[in-house]
């Protein structure tokens, strides 16, 4: 058995709960748009724009542009400008990392271990967040969406960290909350693979490829570290 030397982790629900802060930015967002006009209740309009940002993407940076002409028309700059800044105030407060998240890392670079994320966000999307939680210190390596163009489970972005780091897909824990794109791209490129029992949600997508490993709190894995 080869002896786990890295650990690479998912961004968003994984050191992140990022569900809870995006649902948050977003109930804002739509009372700020309906207060400024926008002729929907806040209920409905909160559940197209959810359902809309579940087809073009989590990360989508215009998905504001594309509600608003999709229940207008046409984009009202008014109506915009306010949901955006609504979104913005919320979230410079609810950005923050799951419990024991910071201890968790301190003692994986203790025991020598190399760390790097795998994130489908984009580059800078990826940075800001880690920045924002005080985490930029703790990775070696951060493989964004602008790295390979492509996002999990492709093999591409598991590949060009698996590389980053030097080592073998077999030297390698991957931790991640989804089945899907986590838990299928780490293991079809040999990684072991962990599930973030504790950041899956309504959204979760079962694959049904078994993770190696389920983490009810993240430090579970220093157990797992440690008997590797």
């Amino acid at each position: 058995m080869n002896r786990i030397k890295a650990v690479v982790f998912d961004l968003d629900n994984t050191l992140i709960d990022f569900f809870k802060m995006k649902e948050q930015c977003c109930e804002s967002a739509v009372t700020a748009m309906v207060e400024a006009g926008l002729h929907l209740d806040e209920k409905t309009a909160l559940e197209k724009l959810m359902k809309l940002y579940w087809k073009e993407g989590i990360e989508s940076q215009n998905i504001f542009e594309k509600f608003l002409e999709k229940e207008l028309g046409k984009v009202d700059y008014k109506i915009l400008a306010s949901g955006i800044a609504a979104y913005r105030r919320v979230k410079a407060g609810n950005l923050a990392p799951y419990p024991h998240v910071k201890s968790t890392l301190i003692r994986l670079k203790e025991k020598g271990l190399k760390l790097g994320i795998v994130s489908d966000a984009p580059r800078m999307q990826a940075w800001l967040r880690l920045a924002e939680m005080g985490l930029t210190d703790f990775f070696d390596e951060v493989v964004a969406f602008d790295d390979t163009g492509k996002t999990k489970p492709n093999e591409k972005p598991f590949k060009a960290i698996i590389q980053r780091l030097g080592l073998k897909a077999e030297e390698i824990i991957f931790v991640g909350d989804s089945p899907e794109r986590d838990i299928t791209g780490a293991k079809a490129v040999k990684m072991k693979a962990a599930l973030a029992k504790y950041g899956e949600s309504k959204y979760t997508k079962n694959s049904g490829i078994k993770p190696d490993f389920e983490l009810k709190d993240l430090r579970d894995l220093i157990g797992i570290v440690e008997k590797s």
